[in-house]
């Protein structure tokens, strides 16, 4: 029996008692009003499955859903491997009768995993962003979305005439600055082998082929990695945040390269606070050389320090 419901504030209620506390009975797949006992729902479908897990390794052994795609892996995760050591799924020897057609059959498979141009370049740049992504670490829901995109690029025709190495390092930065985590053209250089120039002119490639519109970069986006390597406290990263809007508003920042002012900033924090952690000589930092962080400095200390030590 299905009797009409009436809502309250979003409440479901009891349309005899006006009742709001309802109990769900999933063993004879009824909804039952606790004040009256009204059968309020019957015959309701149960979605999930037929089994029961106790534990994790019991969920685990009985599900039969896999993960979710991986667009890192080359087959995203549901690939069927042959291996070579001619073992059934038991561990038991491959009769000596099948040998002949495992062999054929996992002839076949490579050659099918490798049938056109995009899988051969695939099978060379997914390996190449699993390293360069573990070089510097990157996260995973960031490496997913640098090989979904090299995906789009490839089936568009964008990397066509460029390294693989230089357009995989194109798109990490590409990715990582739409997170606001972004990478040096020099940290990538390093990581890749490429030369920036190269890599780029990929960027450039890249985004336009995709039509992306890129986020500007600015020192904000620079602090809190700076201050984690810097092992920098929370009260310090603030405050260096403080000195950068205040140089933005002043126009101090301006055409600056964004990783020397976050520098800098740090520097001008760290003597603010006193924070022992904080960088006390100026270094050359990310490829960023030390005069353009002492420049930097001394434009932040002049223009934004006295009127933060007046606060």
């Amino acid at each position: 029996m299905n009797e009409a419901l009436n809502e309250n504030n979003g409440k479901e209620m009891c349309s005899e008692c006006n009742g709001t506390e309802i109990i769900t009975d999933y063993k004879h797949g009824e909804r039952i009003c606790a004040g009256c006992g009204l059968v309020m729902e019957e015959k309701m479908f149960d979605h999930g499955p037929e089994w029961r897990a106790f534990d994790d390794e019991q969920e685990a052994k009985r599900a039969r859903a896999g993960g979710p795609l991986k667009f890192a892996k080359l087959n995203k995760g549901l690939t069927t491997e042959i291996d070579r050591y001619d073992r059934d799924i038991r561990g038991g020897a491959i009769p000596p009768e099948s040998k002949a057609q495992i062999y054929r059959l996992r002839k076949w498979q490579k050659r099918t995993r490798m049938s056109d141009s995009v899988h051969r370049n695939l099978s060379m740049a997914l390996p190449e962003l699993d390293r360069m992504c573990a070089h510097l670490n990157i996260p995973n829901n960031i490496k997913e979305e640098c090989a979904q995109t090299y995906r789009k690029a490839v089936s568009k025709g964008v990397v066509r005439g460029r390294s693989i190495e230089s357009v995989v390092a194109a798109i990490i930065y590409l990715v990582s600055r739409q997170h606001r985590l972004p990478k040096t053209l020099e940290e990538l250089e390093e990581a890749s082998g490429i030369k920036k120039k190269d890599i780029g002119r990929s960027y450039r490639t890249v985004y336009r082929g995709l039509g992306l519109r890129m986020p500007v970069i600015t020192a904000m986006d620079y602090v809190e990695r700076l201050a984690s390597e810097l092992k920098i406290s929370g009260n310090t990263q603030n405050k260096a945040k403080e000195v950068l809007e205040i140089a933005r508003d002043k126009g101090i920042t301006s055409g600056k390269a964004p990783v020397g002012a976050a520098m800098a900033a740090l520097h001008i924090a760290g003597e603010l606070t006193g924070d022992e952690n904080a960088p006390s000589d100026i270094i050359a930092f990310a490829g960023i050389p030390e005069a353009t962080i002492r420049r930097m400095y001394d434009d932040l200390a002049k223009g934004v320090k006295p009127e933060l030590m007046e606060n």
